[in-house]
């Protein structure tokens, strides 16, 4: 009646549901206010950068928080930017642009929304299909691409 029976608490490592272990798809990082970083960061699912980061990007969702000022080339599916970005995007899904965010330098974007006070500036092209940064080379651009001001005139 009283017998021990085997616990969730067991150290068995073959179980799926080990709490030290992070569930799959939950590849996050955050780079906080104050910290500076310099790098490369692959294979995440989510990057949120709240301090100042010099970056090569490749992950399906970025933040840029407002004490967030960030650098580099960026490939990522949605972009949230409340803080500072400056380089190379490419935004395969939505590139959004809060109210105290800025964006310059070399933005692709499939559906772009900024809010009220956003600014943008520098070479931004929408496109149907977003080519990977590494992949793609000046010479080699896909001329599906238009520049923003190319969009408007033929919308007119």
């Amino acid at each position: 009646m009283f017998e021990k029976k085997s616990s969730l608490n067991n150290d068995n490592t073959n179980d799926p549901i080990d709490v030290f272990r992070p569930m799959k798809g939950s590849a996050k990082v955050i780079i906080g206010n104050g910290v500076n970083l310099k790098g490369e960061i692959t294979k995440a699912d989510e990057v949120q950068i709240d301090g100042d980061a010099d970056i090569i990007v490749k992950t399906d969702n970025m933040v840029v928080g407002v004490t967030g000022n960030c650098k580099g080339n960026v490939e990522t599916h949605n972009a949230d930017i409340w803080g500072v970005f400056d380089g190379d995007m490419k935004a395969s899904g939505t590139l959004t642009i809060q109210e105290a965010g800025k964006v310059a330098g070399t933005v692709e974007y499939q559906n772009l929304q900024i809010k009220l006070g956003g600014k943008i500036s520098g070479d931004v092209k929408l496109s149907d299909k977003i080519q990977p940064i590494k992949q793609g080379s000046k010479e080699n651009e896909d001329t599906s691409a238009k520049s923003l001001q190319e969009a408007i005139k033929k919308d007119k």
